[in-house]
């Protein structure tokens, strides 16, 4: 690690997720759509993107912090000049091509690699890794547009490198995203004129590129009411003419900057169309079909935000560590009858192992999470893509897990961060420690791209009902046959036991639900993040109890490792001993819920 960078990154543990427990390069590396890299490449990849990390992009993410962007008189952001350099560098590593398709230039490199990739670009600056939406709009527009919309934007969003933003938040509507009043006018062809304000865009404007295409949900003159009147539209900062050559300033422009709690190196933009100056943009494939297009990019981005908060939650964990190696303070508690008892390192205390330890254990947990979800993107993939018929059942399960990487990781990391900074103490309170920032950058992940809620609502309303729970029991049966199964032997059998119980509370928990829901939909909204929350520590228990098995079958084989494959074993133990048990409270109280709280008048509360 540079000296000046604050960036940690677990290597090892993201290789033994892609290489020894999901074995990509076995089931998706060199396969039809993917390029043709295979394990070693992919290897020297994450070590190369790990330095790179560390070295050019960590070294700014405090002096971005200090010297935030700043809104200019014409309505441009100026970025601090360490944040410009640390996009730079992404882009001279070829960091940008690994998720790119070989058909725009890039790697084809599966969703398993990209995401791996990903989280020690987002650990290191999670601003930096925000300011490269535009390489996945790329993307979004292959997908989606129309051939002249292809040639006219896709050679040069690739090759110049534009950026690229998702705008949907508007001020009175906030996540109620169908209440939209942007109004969209067509002009002729696939050519229309937008206007109205949105609030809360991330790098809504930035002058480390020469141009930025922005995805704008809006409402056609004559469209219906909700989300379903809703259409997507490619509007640019500067006009792209149909031969892709740069035009005029388009009538977007960011009105206000907003004051954060953190993340300030992300400006989070007020955006007002078509005040002065016509706002025009494209008809994104010439289809009425807004709400379901813009899901590619709203997907994405919830992944995204599980993998950061997940990444800043690990980096804590190894900080937190190393303090408590070097931090002498106190006598051993076995010694402390002992006047003359030499004071220890803090690793010693038993409160700071089991801090330690949960840390480890949550952060290594939420890493499987996420990589295995991605390792369901590249089946989907693999079967054809999103929507492909005969990747039905594994894009079902996709959509499924989406929401707990969201999220759980969200939610979870705020909460394990305060452990982090617990164990640095009264040090931990001061910015001369990284764990203060990671506290106030994460923060925000809970909120945004939809907030725990909403995503509790989606998990229950829309991906487990719309089969009729049938992808969620698939899953179950899967947690269900480790339980059951012999992985690990005798050394786990304990923790498989664990198992059992944690799963049959979570289907208890599931069947009280759906037992209360012919009273009111009110028990989802009293109970849908517990049960969220429940689903996904039952998936991570059991994710951590497979990578256990895995440890414990090459520890024999690979002596030199020992110490770390001993590390994941702990780490599934102190799971299943201390966040499993839980389970059985909350399926008690979505069992025993009721609808009192509904009916406290407003003047009470």
């Amino acid at each position: 690690m540079a000296a000046d960078s604050h960036y940690l990154p677990n290597l090892r543990d993201l290789q033994f997720n892609l290489f020894e427990f999901l074995d990509i390069g076995r089931t998706s590396l060199g396969k039809a759509p993917f390029g043709d890299m295979d394990e070693t490449a992919a290897r020297q990849a994450l070590e190369t993107f790990a330095q790179v990390a560390c070295e050019q992009l960590a070294p700014s993410f405090a002096e971005a912090e200090h010297t935030p962007p700043r809104l200019l008189d014409d309505g441009t952001v100026a970025l601090p000049e360490g944040l410009k350099g640390a996009l730079a560098a992404v882009y001279e590593h070829g960091m940008h091509h690994l998720e790119l398709p070989t058909h725009l230039g890039g790697m084809g490199a599966p969703p398993s690699l990209c995401w791996a990739s990903f989280e020690l670009v987002v650990g290191a600056h999670p601003s930096v890794a925000f300011y490269l939406l535009g390489n996945f709009l790329s993307r979004v527009i292959d997908r989606l547009g129309t051939d002249s919309q292809r040639k006219r934007y896709l050679p040069a969003m690739v090759e110049r490198r534009w950026g690229g933003t998702m705008v949907l938040t508007e001020p009175d509507a906030g996540s109620d995203v169908g209440a939209a009043r942007t109004r969209a006018r067509h002009v002729e062809g696939d050519v229309w004129e937008l206007t109205g304000v949105k609030r809360f865009i991330t790098n809504g404007d930035f002058d480390a590129t020469e141009n930025i295409v922005h995805l704008v949900l809006a409402r056609p003159d004559g469209a219906g009411p909700g989300t379903k009147g809703l259409s997507l539209f490619i509007v640019p900062k500067y006009w792209v003419e149909e031969g892709g050559r740069l035009g005029e300033r388009n009538g977007v422009v960011v009105t206000a900057l907003e004051k954060k709690m953190g993340l300030k190196a992300s400006a989070t933009c007020e955006m007002t169309f078509g005040d002065g100056r016509p706002a025009r943009g494209l008809l994104m494939g010439e289809v009425h079909d807004g709400i379901r297009q813009m899901f590619h990019v709203i997907e994405q981005a919830r992944m995204g935000v599980g993998v950061k908060s997940m990444a800043a939650l690990s980096t804590a964990y190894l900080h937190a560590l190393a303090f408590a190696k070097e931090r002498v303070q106190g006598q051993d508690l076995g010694q402390a009858r002992e006047k003359s008892a030499p004071r220890v390192p803090i690793l010693r205390h038993p409160d700071v192992r089991r801090m330690l330890m949960s840390l480890k254990a949550h952060a290594e947990g939420m890493r499987a999470l996420c990589l295995y979800t991605a390792s369901i993107q590249d089946r989907v993939e693999v079967l054809g893509g999103h929507r492909a018929p005969e990747a039905a059942g594994v894009d079902a399960l996709n959509d499924l897990l989406l929401p707990l990487v969201k999220g759980y990781c969200s939610e979870k990391a705020y909460e394990q961060l305060s452990l982090a900074l617990q164990v640095h103490g009264g040090s931990g309170y001061l910015q001369d420690y990284p764990v203060e920032q990671y506290i106030r950058d994460q923060k925000i992940d809970s909120l945004y791209e939809g907030t725990t809620h909403i995503q509790a609502l989606d998990l229950l309303l829309r991906k487990v009902a719309r089969d009729g729970g049938a992808t969620l029991m698939g899953l179950l049966a899967q947690v269900r046959e480790t339980a059951e199964g012999d992985a690990g032997g005798t050394e786990l059998a304990a923790e498989r036991a664990a198992l059992v119980r944690a799963l049959v509370d979570v289907e208890a928990m599931y069947g009280a639900l759906m037992g209360k829901l012919g009273e009111s939909l009110y028990h989802v909204g009293l109970h849908g993040n517990r049960v969220l929350m429940a689903t996904a520590e039952l998936l991570v228990g059991w994710l951590l109890v497979r990578h256990a098995a895995v440890a414990l079958e090459r520890s024999r084989a690979h002596a030199a490792d020992k110490a770390f494959y001993a590390g994941k074993l702990a780490s599934a133990r102190f799971f299943c001993r201390e966040v499993l048990p839980g389970l059985a409270h909350a399926a008690r109280m979505v069992e025993a819920s009721s609808l009192e709280l509904m009916d406290v008048p407003e003047d009470s509360f």
